[in-house]
């Protein structure tokens, strides 16, 4: 661990440059070849220069990809590191507490009655209409999780956690009857979609989902200070002035809604909210103040490279993202039962 604050203030530098750099590589590698000339005309304001197949890998596929891999990382990153302060437990994720699974539901019901019972409201909503059931999907999963972890006014971890799983069971379920009364077309892309992947990625949906980013990205940072004062407990930050009602609502509606919006525009990405804070944690230490940025840089990172393995690694193929970051993730999620059982049951 960092222990001096100008270190930690270096790490966050460095986090920012690694950052670009994965930007960079994210638009430069692939199943088709592009160059760092290429980069360099297309965002020079030199784009007519370059080839049609370039102009249309780089501008019309790569960069929103790039960009929505960066955005969905550090939004589920920072929700997971806001989560395990909120509770106290290193282990909360949005994935696990049942929000993911919750606005899977959300998105999926989208996509299977959009065209038929949901026909008038996509008129309205347009590209607003997936963000918005996911972002559903998700509250609802997260008030429901939140109401059965609540005994005598304060939460319990344990029981957080069951209702996370019953809630994740539960959701599978729906999932699965949407799937089983949909044709093979629609059975494909549920299938690719709930495995997570940012191939898919658009404009559109990435700016109808900004809202809910931004205000996931918004809230946790806001509440920096409140996240570790929760770390002395519930009673002693409410003895330090914390509105310990307002900042576990507002955490906890905006961890929705980044879920959601996560979910809509990648789909189902599991423990990059988990592995990400847990990462930074060791390096920077609990101070949310600098956690909070750190895990959004890390998570960002961590998904970007998850992306570029996804798309590399068999190409022209590709895996799904949700794939990868669960086969990385799943290790150091048993690591750190692992560790808990040895601490507190030693």
């Amino acid at each position: 661990m960092i222990t001096s604050a100008r270190g930690r203030r270096w790490f966050l530098v460095l986090l920012t440059l690694a950052l670009g750099a994965t930007f960079l590589c994210a638009l430069r590698m692939g199943a088709a070849a592009v160059s760092w000339r290429d980069l360099l005309l297309a965002f020079t304001g030199r784009a007519d220069e370059l080839s049609p197949l370039s102009r249309t890998v780089i501008l019309d596929i790569r960069l929103v990809r790039a960009l929505a891999a960066l955005a969905v990382g550090g939004v589920l990153a920072l929700c997971g590191a806001a989560l395990q302060g909120l509770f106290r437990n290193p282990l909360a994720d949005p994935g696990l507490i049942g929000v993911t699974g919750g606005a899977s539901v959300g998105g999926v019901l989208c996509l299977k009655l959009g065209a038929t019972a949901l026909a008038g409201a996509s008129a309205v909503l347009g590209d607003m209409m997936l963000p918005a059931c996911a972002f559903a999907g998700g509250l609802l999963a997260t008030a429901l999780m939140h109401r059965c972890a609540q005994v005598g006014g304060r939460t319990v971890v344990a029981l957080m956690l069951l209702a996370g799983v019953a809630i994740n069971a539960f959701g599978g379920a729906l999932v699965g009857l949407v799937l089983f009364f949909s044709d093979d077309d629609q059975l494909r892309q549920f299938t690719f979609w709930s495995l997570g992947s940012v191939g898919h990625a658009s404009w559109p949906r990435l700016l109808a989902a900004l809202p809910l980013l931004a205000a996931a990205v918004v809230a946790p940072l806001r509440y920096a200070r409140p996240l570790n004062a929760l770390l002395l407990g519930e009673a002693e930050a409410g003895h330090l002035g914390v509105d310990l009602r307002r900042v576990k609502s507002t955490l906890i509606f905006a961890t929705a809604a980044g879920a959601g919006a996560a979910v809509a525009v990648a789909g189902g990405i599991g423990f990059v909210g988990l592995v990400a804070p847990h990462l930074m944690r060791l390096v920077v230490g609990p101070d949310h103040r600098r956690l909070l940025p750190a895990s959004a840089l890390g998570g960002a990172v961590l998904l970007a490279w998850a992306d570029i393995f996804a798309r590399t690694v068999a190409a022209p193929a590709e895996l799904p993202i949700g794939v990868v970051t669960a086969a990385v993730g799943a290790p150091v999620f048993f690591a750190l039962l692992q560790s808990r059982r040895k601490t507190h049951f030693a």
